[in-house]
């Protein structure tokens, strides 16, 4: 009888050895509903805004509600930190996850109830978003935990992948269930997707302590839930000294920054532009997600295969190319072309991600990791929700078409004027002779 291979045998070789390490294999899973669950929600949480706002104000409640979804997540990491980055990661991600599934839970209950409004479902939104940071920080700090150096840079493009492969899954099935069921409903199924993930990481916290195999990191973060308050404050201090003396992760977080905030008009405008320019529904809607997942599946597994990539020259070039793939929509190009375009955009963003956690898993003492994540988390958390909120007024005066390519260029312009900048740098450092060092390459050791 033929035996049929392992899941891991499917994947490229690069992958293959996650799976030797158990708590990789069994986290993985969990991440994955969990992603599945936000997946559903790229096309449920604007489409539950749409179906209750007040006449002439669905742009505005759009724009908030994706907003809220994941904004306050910034002001969380700020004036939550003295207490949450004391704890070790496996808790920090459970504390996200489970705040997310209960206020999350609220919305099917509050439309089947009848009281869903659009101020409360604004504030359920929000509130569920508030340990967004730290719960980042801590998956990614877990997975720097639990597998070597080496591995790192694999991992996070297989995490990628999954997030990715369910925008290719979520918003499609999103789109077929808001056909028969309220969106809202949709919102509860992402929340039972965070308990999943919750219970998942609490077992691994408690399997680990049972068995006494806190690395380093973890026993300290553990050591530190009676510890007095001038301990984090050094904590803070060291993460903060850690950014600035590295130009490197600095340049990158900034351009990560303006990255996402002209982003965030896109997730305004593209399903106004369904529904108002193309006179569609949800199902286009999904469709443009899950076209844009495919394609960011393929782009973050072959960045995973390769264990040496040039940072800035890739950064740049994704920037500049998801750019080119928004300037059609604003000439009027029909649906077709414009989907091939945002599956593209997905192909050339792919990388990102990976190419960015892997940077910053590598350049920081493991026992700095959650507090410089969550400051990182923290200040991508108020790009694409500010530039999503501003594109709620932009596109009811300018209208999605404009909205998109406005975005489109803006983003070219961003990558053409970091690149000038890094240009002029390096000439200044060099006294305008050599030439431009070699970028840092993640998963290279530090």
């Amino acid at each position: 009888m033929t035996a049929f291979p392992s899941p891991s045998r499917l994947l490229p070789p690069a992958y293959r050895p996650l799976f030797a390490h158990r708590d990789f294999r069994r986290l993985l899973p969990a991440l994955a509903a969990c992603d599945l669950g936000d997946g559903m929600s790229m096309v449920a949480v604007a489409w539950t805004a749409l179906a209750i706002a007040p006449p002439g104000r669905a742009g505005l409640l759009v724009g908030a509600a994706v907003a809220a979804y994941a904004l306050p997540g910034a002001a969380g990491a700020l004036l939550l930190g003295r207490w949450l980055r004391r704890l070790p990661a496996w808790r920090l991600l459970a504390a996200d996850s489970w705040l997310r599934a209960v206020l999350l839970g609220c919305v099917p209950l509050a439309w089947a109830l009848g009281e869903l409004r659009p101020a409360g479902y604004v504030a359920l939104l929000a509130g569920s978003s508030v340990l967004h940071a730290w719960g980042g920080a801590g998956k990614y700090a877990l997975l720097a935990r639990v597998l070597p150096a080496g591995q790192r840079l694999a991992a996070n493009a297989l995490v990628s992948s999954s997030g990715s492969a369910a925008v290719i899954v979520g918003p499609a099935l999103a789109g077929f269930l808001a056909a028969a069921v309220s969106p809202a409903w949709i919102i509860g199924l992402d929340a039972a997707s965070f308990a999943v993930l919750a219970v998942r990481a609490g077992r691994l916290g408690s399997r680990k302590r049972t068995a006494g195999q806190d690395t380093a990191e973890g026993t300290a973060d553990d050591a530190t839930d009676s510890a007095p308050a001038p301990v984090d404050t050094g904590q803070a201090a060291a993460g903060r000294r850690l950014l600035r003396g590295q130009p490197e992760l600095l340049g990158i977080l900034a351009l990560t920054w303006f990255f996402n905030f002209l982003y965030g008009p896109v997730e305004v405008a593209l399903p106004l532009h369904v529904t108002g320019d193309l006179h569609a529904g949800a199902r286009l809607l999904g469709l443009y997600w899950t076209l844009f997942g495919a394609g960011a599946v393929l782009g973050a597994l072959c960045a995973g295969t390769l264990r040496r990539l040039p940072l800035w020259p890739v950064t740049l070039g994704i920037v500049a190319g998801w750019g080119l793939t928004l300037v059609p929509f604003g000439l009027g190009a029909p649906a077709a072309v414009t989907l091939a375009c945002f599956s593209l955009g997905g192909v050339i963003y792919g990388p990102f991600t990976a190419l960015s956690f892997t940077l910053f898993q590598d350049r920081t003492p493991a026992a700095l990791l959650t507090t410089v994540l969550a400051a990182r988390g923290a200040a991508l958390l108020t790009a694409a929700p500010v530039g999503t909120a501003l594109g709620g007024p932009l596109t009811a005066a300018l209208g999605p078409r404009t909205v998109l390519a406005a975005s489109g260029l803006a983003t070219l312009a961003l990558a053409a004027t970091t690149a000038t900048a890094r240009a002029l740098g390096t000439a200044h450092r060099t006294g305008g002779s050599a030439s431009d060092p070699a970028p840092a390459e993640p998963g290279a050791p530090s």
